[in-house]
Formats: C-alpha cells, sequence, structure tokens
C-alpha cells in the first residue's frame, strides 16, 4: 500500500464524470507534478478537487462501494459462470486476508487528496487574488466531506481503520504511513465534528446553467444527508431526525421554485397528492402504463429535463462513452450486472426473485402490493438478471389482469451511464422513519408512530401501479407496536433499496443497535438472521455455516461483532505493523478457513 497510497498524491487524474460541466472537469492528468511548482492558482486546487471525484468514480472504489453494501447479504447471488474466484469467495463467507476486496488502498487515495487539497488550498488562496476566501472555504468543506464519506465506508466494512488526517507528500512520513486503527465510535464521531465545522461553508446549491453539479458534486444536502445517517449510527436519533429534515425542507423548496416556472397538469397534481407533499418523482407515464420514475431516477432520462435534482441528493456520475474517452463509463455495472454482449457476474438471489412469482406468504415484499409494487419489475427480471444499472428505460403495463414489464436500451460494454446514487430523498425518509421507531418506544408514540408510517406509506404509494387516489399498498392497523413498526421500515428499505449498495449496512447497524438484547425482546441477531437464512444454494449454505459458527460457538462477543465486518487485506497487515488482524477472521495469513 505504501507506494500506492502514500507516494506524492499530487498526480492530477482528470474527472470525466459531469456532463455538459466540463469547465471543473477538463484537466489534462498528470503523472507527477513537483509541489512547489504546481499550487501557485485556483486552476491547480480545482484540478486535485477534480482528482478527489476522479477517485470515487474509478472502477477500484465503486466496485467496492457495491461489493461491501450487499453482497454479504441475501440480495444476489452469483450467475455460475465466469465468476471471479474473490467473488464467490465472498457468496461462500469464505474472505480471507488475501481476497482482493478487502484491499481499501483506493479509498486512502481519495482520502489523500482531500487532505492534499486541505494543506495547499490556503496558501494558493493567499497569493492568487482571484481565489476568495469563500471560495477556499467552500473548497475546504468539499474535500472534507468527500474525505469523511471515504472514512464512513471504511469504518461500516472493517469497523476500525487508520485515521489519517494529514496529507501524505513522503514515503519517510512513517508516524502517518504505519499506524494502529482507530475506533469505529472515535472515528465516527470525528467525521461528525468535522461535517459540522465546515457545514456553513459548503454549497448550498449550485447554478441551473450547470444541473449535474446539483447532485454529482457534494453541496450542503449531501453533508445533511451524512449527518443524517452518521447520527443514525451513532443512536442519537433526534440528531438524525433533524438532518434529515434539512434534507426534506431543501427538496421541497427545490420542488417548489420548479413547480412555479412549470405547467402542472391536474393529473399529475392529484398524483402528487398521493406523496404526502414529499417531493418524490411521479410513476405513472399515463392511465396504465408506469415506470416513468425509474427512468428519471436509474437512467439517463434525467440529462434531458431539470427533474433530476428532485429526488438525488448526491451520485457519482458516469458517461455512456467507452472508458478512457471523455468521462468514464460504469465498469462495475457493466461487469457484474452484464450488458449487451456479456451476462454479469452476479443475479437476483432466488429468494428475492421468488418475490415476484407469488401474491401471498411474501418475506420481502408486503403481501398487501399483490402485483402491482413496480419494485417488483425494476429491481430484477424474472430470470434474476439485475435492472437497475442495465437498463435505460422500463415500462410496464397494467392493461391485463397482472403487470408485464418491457426493458429496453440495455446498455452495451464500456458504455453504461448509470450514476452510482450514493444519497436520495427515500433513503433520508426512511432514515427518520428508524430513528422514529426507535424514538416511540415500546409503549408506542401514537404521534411518531403516525409520522413514521406516513414516510413509509408515501414511498410505497409512489411506485403502485395504480391511478387510484385512495389506492393504499400498505394499512396502518397491521402495524402497531414498535418491533412491527421496526420491520415495516426495514422491510421499506429492503425494497426500495436493493441492489443500491445499502443491505449489508443496515444489516449491521442493526446487529450494533441491538447486540446486548435477548431473543425474547427484538434480537440483535433477528434481522441478520433472517437475512442469511435467505441465502439459497451451495453458497448459502456455506454462509449460514459461517455465521452459525461465528454467532453461537464458544466466540466472546467481540468476535462475534467482528464477523460482521471484513478482514484487512494480507498486504496492509503487512506493511503496517500496528494493524491487528480482525479476530473473527484468524490471522488472515491462511488461504482458507480451518
Amino acid at each position: 500500500m505504501k507506494k500506492n497510497y502514500y507516494k506524492i498524491i499530487c498526480a492530477i487524474c482528470a474527472i470525466c464524470g459531469f456532463t455538459s460541466c466540463a469547465d471543473f472537469l477538463e484537466i489534462k492528468p498528470q503523472d507527477e507534478i513537483i509541489l512547489e511548482d504546481f499550487w501557485n492558482e485556483k486552476a491547480d486546487v480545482d484540478a486535485v478537487v477534480a482528482g478527489c471525484y476522479a477517485g470515487l468514480q474509478s472502477d477500484a472504489v465503486i466496485r467496492r462501494m457495491l461489493m461491501w453494501g450487499e453482497f454479504r447479504s441475501e440480495n444476489f447471488m452469483a450467475s455460475g459462470t465466469n465468476v471471479e474466484g474473490d467473488v464467490m469467495n465472498v457468496f461462500k463467507e469464505n474472505i480471507t486476508a488475501k481476497n482482493s476486496y478487502t484491499k481499501y488502498d483506493a479509498f486512502y487515495t481519495v482520502i489523500n487528496r482531500c487532505n492534499t487539497v486541505i494543506k495547499y488550498a490556503p496558501d494558493v488562496a493567499a497569493h492568487d487574488p482571484g481565489y476568495t476566501q469563500s471560495e477556499l472555504k467552500a473548497t475546504i468543506a468539499e474535500v472534507s466531506a468527500i474525505r469523511d464519506l471515504c472514512y464512513f465506508y471504511l469504518i461500516r466494512t472493517f469497523r476500525n481503520v487508520p485515521y489519517v488526517t494529514e496529507a501524505v507528500t513522503d514515503d519517510d512520513q512513517t508516524e502517518e504511513i504505519e499506524k494502529p486503527a482507530t475506533d469505529f465510535y472515535t472515528i465516527l464521531d470525528a467525521l461528525i465534528a468535522d461535517l459540522l465545522s465546515v457545514r456553513g461553508d459548503a454549497i448550498v446549491r449550485y447554478p441551473e446553467s450547470s444541473p449535474a453539479y446539483q447532485t454529482g458534486r457534494i453541496t450542503r444536502d449531501a453533508i445533511d444527508a451524512m449527518l443524517c445517517e452518521m447520527y443514525l449510527w451513532k443512536k442519537d436519533y433526534n440528531q438524525c431526525i433533524y438532518y434529515a429534515d434539512q434534507v426534506i425542507a431543501s427538496k421541497k423548496q427545490i420542488a417548489e421554485e420548479k413547480k412555479k416556472k412549470a405547467t402542472v397538469s391536474s393529473a399529475t397534481t392529484a398524483l402528487e397528492s398521493r406523496l404526502d407533499g414529499y417531493p418524490l418523482v411521479l410513476n405513472s407515464r399515463s392511465s396504465n402504463s408506469f415506470g416513468i420514475a425509474f427512468n428519471k431516477i436509474f437512467a439517463k432520462e434525467f440529462l434531458s429535463s431539470s427533474t433530476e435534482a428532485d429526488e438525488t441528493i448526491f451520485e457519482l456520475v458516469y458517461d455512456n462513452t467507452a472508458a478512457g474517452n471523455g468521462m468514464p463509463a460504469n465498469g462495475c455495472f457493466n461487469a457484474w450486472f452484464g450488458n449487451r454482449t456479456d451476462k454479469g457476474q452476479v443475479l437476483a438471489n432466488e429468494v428475492v426473485v421468488d418475490e415476484s412469482k407469488k401474491e401471498s406468504a411474501r418475506d420481502i415484499f408486503a403481501n398487501e402490493t399483490k402485483w402491482t409494487d413496480s419494485r417488483l419489475y425494476i429491481n430484477f427480471e424474472e430470470d434474476g438478471t439485475v435492472v437497475k444499472g442495465q437498463y435505460e428505460n422500463v415500462s410496464l403495463s397494467l392493461s391485463g389482469a397482472k403487470v408485464t414489464a418491457t426493458y429496453s436500451n440495455q446498455y452495451t460494454k464500456d458504455h453504461n451511464s448509470s450514476n452510482w446514487i450514493v444519497y436520495r430523498l427515500p433513503d433520508i425518509m426512511l432514515m427518520k422513519a428508524e430513528a422514529l421507531v426507535e424514538l416511540m418506544g415500546e409503549s408506542v408514540d401514537e404521534t411518531m408512530r403516525s409520522e413514521c408510517f406516513t414516510l413509509v406509506n408515501a414511498i410505497n404509494k409512489r411506485w403502485l401501479c395504480q391511478n387510484s387516489l385512495t389506492a393504499d399498498t400498505l394499512k396502518k392497523e397491521n402495524y402497531t407496536s414498535q418491533s412491527q413498526m421496526r420491520k415495516l421500515v426495514m422491510d421499506e428499505r429492503h425494497r426500495e433499496l436493493m441492489f443500491e449498495g445499502k443491505r449489508w449496512y443496515d444489516l449491521v447497524r442493526l446487529s450494533m443497535r441491538f447486540q446486548n438484547m435477548g431473543a425474547n425482546n427484538i434480537g440483535w441477531l433477528d434481522f441478520l438472521s433472517t437475512a442469511v437464512n435467505r441465502r439459497t444454494g451451495p453458497n448459502g449454505s456455506l454462509a449460514k455455516s459461517f455465521f452459525k459458527k461465528s454467532f453461537e460457538g464458544n466466540d466472546t462477543y467481540t468476535q462475534n461483532m467482528w464477523s460482521l465486518f471484513w478482514p484487512y487485506n494480507y498486504d496492509e497487515i503487512t506493511v503496517n505493523p500496528y494493524l491487528v488482524q480482525n479476530p473473527a477472521f484468524g490471522s488472515g495469513m491462511s488461504d482458507s478457513y480451518k
């Protein structure tokens, strides 16, 4: 990791991810830059900031965002052929320290670029009269948030990691290169404090002339979304709700401003009434045709409209040109989900796909939805092919007895333009709902229960393949206890955010929250056990065996919890003598479990 992570990180990568926003992004890559010859003007700072985003867009980072957040859950399984050995071993829960997906150096590369900006940008502002103090503060806020986002991914994956906030520009800086891992909650508190310190300096909104900036670069909404989630992990539910409300209010304001500039039909206004005032993208195209919400959120249809910021808060932006020619294509989705030429390495798990084949006794989708929940069709096809990240257009018809789905414009190889969404409004709404559940208590505060249900139901109704304004998919009277409301919220998160890199982190968060509660109460393993038991096939059996040994054996509590996280990579253990391997994975030096 030393040579990749700790060499001089002033090598600038051209970021190519914001269509029609080339003023910021058309920066020529340079291999080696002498520090004193580089940091002279604002354009130099912009180049490194661009490199921060380029690092996030890199295949090494986005593959891990998806892998770490999804592949150990019940959502995915191997497609059967041409699957990477390291990917297959993740499905088997045979994750050793030599698995390539335990490498985290690409995240630290981005972190160090951010640290470098924070170190050198103030000197540039002191010498460049065209670089104002407000612009400097906005830059520091932007890269601080990118750095904090990287660390948030790292601690949710590895629990404790080395925490570096100083720029490393020389391999001889051993005090930064070699250091022990910092505790999860210590880093979490530091990330929250850092975001709070820069929040007021962040860009609130980019001009309409740069629409992709509003969601493709860090804004105050993105920082508030991060704070909302971090406080949820910290179990500070009031602060989680506060920052959720900040994001929701901002999105409502944007939506209201757009309404004033456009003519809204009475039919659209009526459909919006189903959303209880939340500015979610509408799903209906016409009387019996649905799916427009998918195309506006997950595909490229938004580029020709002004709706891109209605729901998305922060995303990594890709283009449909070949990788390396202009903006990068999304190679992660191309390889794992497939394309017109190649079958993907992963499919929706059988247990997930089975949900679309039955009307009753569903485990994930509420029984009340029957056939009319769009997400039964926009998440996956009947053969398990993942739809998100695969197609530019999905059309659903309710002209017959059941919903029929038509998928078109599948991405070609090396031309996948699906963005990677880090935060969107339903995610924030459901985090607020989760916080309300924990605050309502076992005695159930009815005001909180009502608000929580409204949040969940608005999201659920948005995907309803019905134009009936009175139709509800969920019945409030079915969710009266705290445990029922908790399950409702987590099931809705599962339905809404499937394949978006959220599921495993949700399971880890709940396991950490209820770690000291017995099975007669919530049972801190209830959600995790359900997810693990859903995993099917031979690999599913191996996964169940791993967790059964870990949680039901003679391991200590610490070892039990550690099995939810990942081992450090062999190279990291070798290079950094202060790292202590995850105890659930032994020394980390063997190729397989004993």
